[in-house]
């Protein structure tokens, strides 16, 4: 280690007692985090590419600082599903200082894995206080039947108003407008649910309407609009 003039004629001032890192909570247990392996925890975080083209939304299960799950999400640029891909191929295994210094190939997945990095170290998780944390798959749960991201898409347009495209429960049908043409409700397709049953057996017909439901006053519409088409 090299050591300038100035420091080298300086006289030497001891320092005091040091108290060490202040203590995080990490999974149920407050931790002095010294090292990589005293971080653990599940925690998510989004993150946006420099044009703001689109999103990424990464969760990301931490066990003695390696990553032993990654749910990477998506939305945007179509570009990103492959960083997607080969993050969740990457990022297991890995130390989250690997992982923050790991090219991701995506701005969006290198902004969220920042925040997430930033989360953990400071005892951020969502599982902070949670005792062991949650198991490896946990992470699925966020995605609900069919393993299908919860994705919301609506449009509209001054002259003709607005149109309900995808939503949390799944893609839309029809949009059910009352005598004054406003939105009172909507018919969706949860398409996870509907793969499930293509996958026992049922024809595409059937499992399309098992899959069906509706929200808000549908049933009282007075007219039904394809949200695409019409």
């Amino acid at each position: 280690m090299n050591y300038s003039s100035e420091v080298q004629n300086m006289c030497l001032v001891k320092n005091g007692f040091s108290h060490g890192p202040s203590p995080i909570p990490v999974e149920g247990e407050w931790v002095s985090s010294k090292n990589i392996i005293d971080i653990s925890g599940l925690t998510h975080g989004i993150g946006g590419c420099a044009p703001q083209q689109g999103a990424c939304k990464l969760t990301l299960n931490v066990k003695k600082g390696i990553i032993q799950e990654a749910l990477i999400e998506t939305i945007g640029c179509s570009g990103m599903t492959h960083s997607a891909a080969m993050a969740a191929e990457i990022l297991p295994g890995k130390t989250i200082l690997e992982a923050l210094n790991t090219d991701l190939v995506c701005d969006s997945i290198n902004v969220a894995m920042k925040e997430l990095f930033l989360q953990i170290v400071y005892g951020r998780t969502q599982t902070a206080f949670s005792k062991n944390g949650l198991p490896i798959g946990a992470s699925l749960e966020d995605l609900g039947k069919g393993m299908q991201s919860q994705v919301g898409t609506t449009f509209g347009t001054s002259i003709k108003g607005g149109r309900y495209l995808n939503l949390a429960e799944g893609y839309i049908t029809k949009m059910a407008l009352d005598e004054d043409n406003e939105i009172i409700g909507y018919e969706f397709v949860h398409l996870g649910k509907m793969m499930e049953f293509i996958k026992k057996g049922l024809t595409a017909n059937d499992a399309l309407e098992k899959s069906k439901g509706n929200y808000g006053r549908f049933n009282e519409g007075k007219t039904f609009i394809d949200p695409r088409h019409e």
